[in-house]
């Protein structure tokens, strides 16, 4: 990794080193180009958010993006496999399984604690060449130039400039970088309260992912490494915030009831952490000299576990637009509008999709319940529908990027070529 000079130029200026803003940066150092990460917390930081103790549950489709980002092989013993979910309503007679074995395949998906990620991208990038990190760093401004975007950056040592011909927002879902762009942003808050946490069940988890849905608001289980769970447990906020005051035992009391004993006593109850939701989507995925991705560009509800998976094929996509665009500048608009045009439909129906189960059960509608449970019955009693549910991990996209199909971002041959003159 390059050392920082006081006045900075470069290829491509990511801002945003969490977890899609270093898989964007792994994924383009086969392409040689000149790329700077630009990060608010130093990632080995205790108080990294995007490499905390949390964990992300992975879709089939990212599980082979980091295998072609070279981070899978450094992860897979530490991932538990999801080889079952199961989806049901409290007080409804319907329920549904999932199952991999039934759809050929080895797991549905995995989960992973983010500082496990986190650390083996940090080791990817580490020995990326032509890439520099500068953290901590945080972004106040930004102007496009005649033929570069200049950011304007306050670093520990001082303020610099950064001069790039591509700006990537993978700032978060308030984005600075997006919002200099000139590009808005939608948000429609849910009125509910995520918490998350972990706990050890009385019963080995085996493998299982629970949905499942309750008048308060769904709850999530998920298998971890050690035999533990994770959960994330939606309410509304003030619940929320009462449930956080809570005695350990009296909160493993009350999930208990609002869950259920499928796994038997829940018991050894780790940290609590809260998060407001709300559904975010950016006007477009490009300002002038600027790329969206993430949850700079989209920020989704837990329920179906997609805003990471969504934002990594922002990434995957966004590298193998600017592998292909030949001569042409990064910075481009006929890069950036083949970016946004791919990434389209994949991001306009899982946010619908999201959005949709959301409010479909989260309706107290009387009629609209017993079409709940009707349903259920029906997709469990249904091969095609959970053939397609399966699917969902790949995403809504007509065409795959590479990295999602298990190939190279470019080439063998192609790798080795000299960048382009700037």
């Amino acid at each position: 990794m390059s050392s920082i000079a006081p006045e900075l130029s470069c290829d491509i200026a990511i801002v945003g080193g969490g977890m899609v803003g270093a898989s964007l940066a792994a994924a383009l150092a086969p392409l040689r180009l000149e790329v700077i990460v630009i990060e608010a917390v130093a990632p080995s930081a205790a108080a990294q958010p995007s490499f905390d103790a949390r964990t992300t549950a992975l879709s089939n489709g990212s599980r082979r993006i980091l295998t072609g980002l070279g981070v899978w092989s450094e992860v897979k013993r530490e991932a538990t496999p999801i080889k079952r979910i199961h989806i049901s309503e409290r007080g409804r007679f319907g329920s549904a399984v999932i199952d991999a074995a039934e759809q050929g395949q080895e797991a549905l998906g995995y989960v992973l604690e983010n500082r496990i990620l986190g650390a083996a991208l940090a080791r990817e990038l580490g020995a990326a060449p032509g890439l520099r990190l500068l953290a901590p760093a945080t972004v106040t401004a930004a102007a496009v130039a005649p033929d570069a975007i200049e950011l304007s950056v306050r670093a520990a040592d001082g303020a610099r400039t950064v001069r790039a011909r591509l700006a990537v927002a993978a700032d978060g879902a308030g984005s600075l970088v997006r919002r200099e762009a000139g590009v808005g942003a939608e948000e429609w808050t849910y009125d509910q309260t995520a918490i998350i946490t972990t706990l050890a069940p009385e019963r080995f988890h085996g493998h299982v992912a629970y949905e499942r849905f309750t008048p308060a608001g769904p709850i999530a289980l998920l298998p971890v490494a050690a035999g533990r769970v994770g959960v994330v447990w939606t309410l509304a906020p003030a619940a929320a915030t009462r449930a956080l005051s809570l005695d350990p035992a009296v909160f493993l009391d009350e999930l208990q009831q609002a869950f259920g004993w499928r796994l038997g006593r829940l018991t050894s109850l780790g940290a609590r952490h809260a998060y407001p939701l709300a559904l975010t989507r950016a006007e477009s995925q490009s300002g002038e000299r600027i790329a969206i991705m993430g949850n700079a560009a989209q920020g989704l509800h837990p329920i179906a576990g997609q805003g990471f998976n969504l934002g990594l094929r922002d990434a995957a996509t966004l590298a193998e637009v600017i592998a292909e665009r030949g001569g042409a500048d990064v910075g481009d608009p006929a890069v950036l509008a083949r970016y946004v045009e791919w990434r389209s439909a994949d991001r306009r129906s899982l946010i619908a999709f999201t959005d949709g189960l959301v409010r479909l059960f989260g309706s107290p509608f009387a009629p609209l319940r017993l079409a709940r449970g009707l349903g259920l019955v029906l997709f469990d009693l249904s091969p095609a529908a959970k053939s397609a549910m399966s699917r969902l991990s790949l995403g809504f996209a007509s065409r795959l990027p590479r990295l999602a199909r298990e190939l190279p971002l470019v080439a063998p041959a192609a790798s080795h070529a000299p960048a382009p003159p700037r």
